[in-house]
């Protein structure tokens, strides 16, 4: 077995890990790197000998980190076979033709206003690109098997998002187990992950391994920071992951209204045809949630679909108190970049970021307490008040990585973590190697590992 480390080796975003086991190169998952500029610029590298000729891939589920490099590889002649879960493959529909669509977007308004630095900005990929990525998805059930050569795939729940699941692969007396991301015991929407099948190697994310989740009641902290707000004549600016993020929001907001926390009249608008399509497909998947079959019927009750460019430009014009639910999560782009130009300049106001914030990213910069952000070539005043509620985040954080490690039937002879940053990684690492005596250690970015 060999390993190739392409992504979130290094760092919490990229997820690209190129394995060889039993004949068969299979590359898990396709990410997009976010954050820091000197990430970002790794998307536009074409794509190395050794991602070319991956027999397959794998998703472990469909956010943009893990799925949204999926379309460059497309780009360039690429054709293989893409297996994912069938509720990944339902929201990557979704996820990567709206990426595809921002970056057309991104990069005509660039063109338009002069504030590329390039001669003519290009968008990654086009809807087109996307689309040919689309027709390679493979739907496999969680726990039925799937031969890649000489190779046997398996997808095990993992809880943190709709469809998220660990990778199990082995073949010729090897194997090999990778965590993707992994979810909350206590998570709003997703039930726990699924202990997995023991395998002779493991990689495991880190994304929250150098943290503990605050033991808050997070709706009613939410809650309080709506009723504050309105009660000065400001409304709620949440910039949210429009696949998960989203939905637990409006979940916590439908309990604030049912339990009279907040007023039942007050104004919410979900201000993303992303976020409104995966709603959609929560409602369709609600056998996969925790939570009772009417709540997910409910989520959009009394909620404002704002499904136009129109409808959105109007929205950020609004005067009266209101709470607005936008993407993107960490502010990098989408329609949530036009409510922040109107919003965070008004101290009435309040930005609420629920989750985790990559470094370099302009969530990051608000929520460390940056006075001014560049947006659209312009630098924005941060006036409004500023939060940050993880305890939203869909991530186990490093007490829940731990128990779902320990809950594995045997040691592995090498774990590997990845998806963290530094700090997060290492902690991780020293804590594995503590408490469970496994051999572990934090591979770099472009690193090769013969096993």
């Amino acid at each position: 077995m060999d390993i190739d480390f392409l992504g979130a080796a290094d760092c919490v975003t990229g997820s690209r890990h190129r394995v060889g086991i039993a004949g068969s190169r299979i590359l898990l998952d396709c990410g997009l790197f976010q954050g820091f500029k000197v990430l970002r610029e790794r998307n536009w590298a074409p794509p190395s000998q050794a991602l070319r000729e991956v027999d397959a891939i794998v998703l472990s589920h469909a956010h943009l980190d893990h799925s949204g490099w999926l379309p460059v590889l497309a780009k360039h002649g690429w054709r293989g076979p893409v297996y994912a879960s069938p509720a990944t493959c339902d929201l990557a529909q979704v996820l990567l033709l709206d990426s595809a669509h921002l970056q057309e977007e991104d990069a005509r308004r660039a063109n338009r206003y002069g504030y590329s630095s390039h001669a003519k900005a290009l968008p990654l990929y086009t809807r087109a690109d996307a689309q040919r990525a689309l027709s390679l998805l493979k739907p496999l059930a969680p726990g039925k098997a799937q031969r890649i050569g000489g190779a046997t795939l398996t997808l095990s729940p993992v809880g943190h998002l709709l469809g998220a699941c660990a990778v199990h692969l082995q073949g010729q007396g090897e194997s090999l187990l990778f965590s993707g991301d992994l979810g909350r015991d206590n998570d709003l929407l997703m039930p726990p992950p699924v202990p997995a099948q023991g395998a002779d190697v493991v990689l495991v994310e880190s994304t929250y391994g150098n943290r503990r989740h605050p033991v808050v009641d997070v709706a009613a902290e939410l809650g309080a920071i709506v009723r504050d707000t309105i009660g000065r004549g400001g409304s709620v600016l949440m910039p949210s992951f429009a696949v998960g993020r989203a939905q637990a929001l409006l979940l916590a907001l439908q309990r604030l209204k049912a339990a009279g926390e907040i007023p039942q009249d007050l104004p919410i608008f979900l201000d993303s045809p992303m976020a409104i399509a995966a709603t959609a497909l929560y409602r369709r998947h609600a056998r996969s949630l925790r939570i009772p079959a009417r709540e997910s019927r409910a989520l959009m009750d009394g909620v404002r679909a704002v499904e136009t460019a129109q409808q959105s430009m109007r929205l950020a014009r609004l005067r009266y108190p209101s709470v607005i639910i936008s993407a993107s999560g960490m502010a990098t782009g989408g329609r949530v970049l036009h409510h922040l130009k109107s919003m965070a300049p008004d101290p009435r106001h309040h930005l609420v970021f629920a989750g985790f914030q990559v470094g370099g990213s302009r969530g990051a910069r608000i929520v460390g307490g940056e006075s001014e952000v560049k947006i659209h070539g312009e630098y924005v005043p941060i006036r409004a008040r500023v939060s940050q509620l993880e305890g939203f985040s869909g991530h186990a954080d490093a007490d829940g990585i731990l128990a779902w490690l320990g809950s594995l039937p045997r040691a592995p002879r090498q774990a590997f973590v990845v998806h963290g940053e530094p700090d997060a990684s290492d902690t991780l690492r020293l804590r594995i190697k503590d408490e469970l005596g496994w051999h572990v250690r934090v591979p770099q970015h472009g690193e090769r590992v013969n096993l």
